[in-house]
């Protein structure tokens, strides 16, 4: 495509962290609004220099000033609110994660194709530069016999659990949780770089009847095991290390950033970063411009496998552990 015309559908926290970069970036620019409510769509529009803000999202997706969708609604919300987009035309970037169910993703990814659009979903992982220093040195370390990882980010919102509260973010309805928040980052690196595992068994906290505030995800690959802690209701120095026979690899930050990537071996340690940016965001939004604006499809739909693959084992593994959403 020749320009990236964005329409938005939700205004929290991650839509402003995208668009940031969207209004520095070459070939991409906010051109719509969508909000179930005006107000909400009016402050977001103005904050970025928008006049276009719709409260129908036929009219919305109708509209002719807009060829691209990206979506940041509640987790429950994304499989028909990307399939209404898709339908009507439109390439989505879908917040993630990006739905609830694995049958979801196939007939996503099966629509998409059939349309001929692009779809992708929009974890930042992959498009980070220090991603492919990490896939480049993982041989160095040898057979990989342990993975051990932990991204605890104390969330606000779980004060307002403990005064009896029920935020959207931990509420079973909306398909909440720190397994579809958090632990996320952990499960995606580790199906981006393993695949889907043998076996994988989620142990939750729960608070009540809300879905998991915090939780330990175990994934058995053929050889090794993956230990992934992630929490909203505590916090702690994040990482994700990769051991193997030969050596191993720190990475700092843990799996959402990939601040650093320390390769340890008898011989060397080394410590690389290709990424002068600290912001995350900016590497996501600059090369998902660049793949789209070069109609890029083998590379996007290459990432919907990852995708695919992570929806799987998050959908069986709080299922199995008793964390049910509205549809199960």
């Amino acid at each position: 495509m020749k320009e990236i015309r964005l329409g938005t559908m939700g205004s929290g926290v991650i839509v402003h962290s995208i668009l940031d970069h969207v209004k520095n970036t070459d070939g991409i620019s906010l051109e719509a609004v969508y909000s179930r409510t005006e107000e909400k769509g009016r402050a977001l529009a103005g904050e970025y220099g928008c006049s276009r803000v719709y409260t129908d999202m036929d009219a919305f997706l109708g509209t002719d000033e807009i060829n691209t969708v990206y979506i940041a609604t509640p987790n429950l919300l994304h499989y028909e609110q990307a399939k209404k987009a898709l339908l009507a035309g439109k390439h989505v970037i879908l917040e993630k994660p990006f739905c609830t169910k694995a049958l979801q993703a196939e007939e996503l990814i099966r629509l998409a194709k059939e349309q001929h659009l692009l779809l992708v979903e929009a974890a930042p992982t992959t498009f980070l530069p220090n991603f492919q220093i990490l896939k480049r040195e993982l041989p160095r370390v040898g057979r990989v016999k342990l993975v051990l990882a932990n991204y605890s980010q104390y969330s606000s919102r779980y004060d307002a659990v403990l005064r009896g509260e029920v935020p959207n973010i931990f509420n079973p309805a909306y398909a909440g949780g720190c397994l579809m928040d958090i632990n996320f980052y952990n499960v995606y690196l580790n199906a981006a770089l393993f695949g889907r595992p043998q076996k994988a068994v989620y142990y939750p906290n729960r608070h009540g009847e809300l879905a998991d505030t915090s939780g330990i995800m175990v994934m058995q690959y053929e050889g090794f095991v993956s230990t992934n802690t992630g929490a909203k209701d505590t916090w702690g120095v994040n990482f994700f290390q990769i051991e193997g026979e030969q050596g191993y690899i720190y990475i700092q930050d843990g799996s959402n950033g990939l601040a650093r990537i320390r390769v340890v071996t008898k011989k060397e340690d080394i410590t690389y970063n290709q990424q002068d940016n600290p912001d995350r965001w900016y590497y996501e939004v600059q090369e998902l411009t660049r793949l789209l604006l070069a109609d890029d499809y083998d590379s996007i739909y290459s990432r919907l496998d990852i995708t695919l693959k992570v929806t799987g084992i998050i959908e069986d593994a709080r299922r199995a552990a008793g964390i049910l959403f509205p549809g199960d």
